[in-house]
């Protein structure tokens, strides 16, 4: 194992890279300042297949690993925990910020995908948990994460599935009953970096990006939330939803959140809670 080198935060891709996209300009503008909104909302969903990825990552005592796209830290204190030697990277400060709080033994740099201040082969394993949904290249990221990873070391990352189960859309459900749209100045991925978000597609993905043995796996769960919580996360601007709710003002909010108390009916338990169905896709392929 190569050692790391010291490294400084870089918020910008270094001399020489690629330009970012608008997918990626767009990204940065989303969760900029959202730290504590995400870590109050959807952490703990985006959690769940925190441990599944370690392990497809073979990540134990020992083992040096970087959580790119850390958010507050969930799979950073898991690796930690593990008794991994733990680098943390993330595109927003006051997600570095955060993870340095909640897991002080993880060495964390704000930087992003896919322009990592790392050496070459310089991680046992890397994991991405749902980093692939915020980067405008998926591609090319995934085989940055190659880059950084020593010969037979691994990579796994977690995305959405698309279509998704009925707890993801449920907002957009909403959403689009009250006539809300996409914001203009929110882009799509460009067809030509976009991929399908299947098991076949991602799975694919990682073969692309030269990463051998590549497997790929669903993970179904359901996540038990208040409805207020569900709600609050898009209502704070938190992903692509949130700017499709803020998009359409106060009275476009107003009726959108009318619209999810009447869908949510249909995911409520007698405690109160929403019971609310997801998917994502857990992949894995080695250096």
């Amino acid at each position: 194992m190569t050692d790391v080198t010291d490294v400084t935060d870089v918020a910008v891709a270094p001399d020489g890279a690629a330009p970012t996209t608008p997918f990626d300009h767009a990204e940065r503008r989303i969760w900029s300042g959202k730290a504590e909104a995400y870590a109050d909302t959807y952490a703990r969903l985006c959690a769940h297949p925190a441990a599944a990825l370690l392990d497809a990552a073979e990540v134990g005592p020992g083992v040096h690993v970087l959580d790119v796209g850390c958010g507050s830290g969930t799979v950073s204190a898991a690796a930690v925990a593990r008794g991994a030697t733990v680098y943390a990277a993330d595109a927003e400060p006051g997600m570095v910020a955060a993870t340095r709080r909640a897991v002080p033994g993880a060495m964390a740099h704000v930087a992003r995908l896919p322009e990592l201040p790392y050496a070459d082969a310089v991680f046992d394993a890397a994991v991405g948990n749902f980093v692939l949904n915020h980067v405008g290249r998926p591609l090319v990221a995934l085989a940055e994460l190659r880059r950084i990873t020593r010969p037979g070391g691994r990579v796994a990352v977690t995305i959405w599935r698309s279509p998704g189960a009925p707890g993801q859309t449920l907002i957009g459900r909403a959403a689009r009953a009250a006539g809300l749209t996409r914001p203009d100045w929110l882009p799509a991925l460009a067809p030509h970096d976009d991929f399908p978000r299947t098991p076949e597609g991602l799975a694919a993905l990682l073969d692309a990006a030269g990463l051998l043995g590549a497997e790929c796996s669903e993970v179904a769960w359901e996540h038990r939330c208040d409805p207020d919580t569900w709600w609050a996360g898009a209502e704070r601007g938190i992903g692509a939803i949130g700017q499709v709710l803020n998009g359409g003002g106060a009275e476009g909010m107003a009726a959108a959140r009318h619209a999810y108390d009447d869908l949510s009916a249909e995911f409520h338990m007698r405690d109160g809670l929403l019971v609310l169905p997801h998917l994502a896709l857990l992949a894995h392929g080695r250096a």
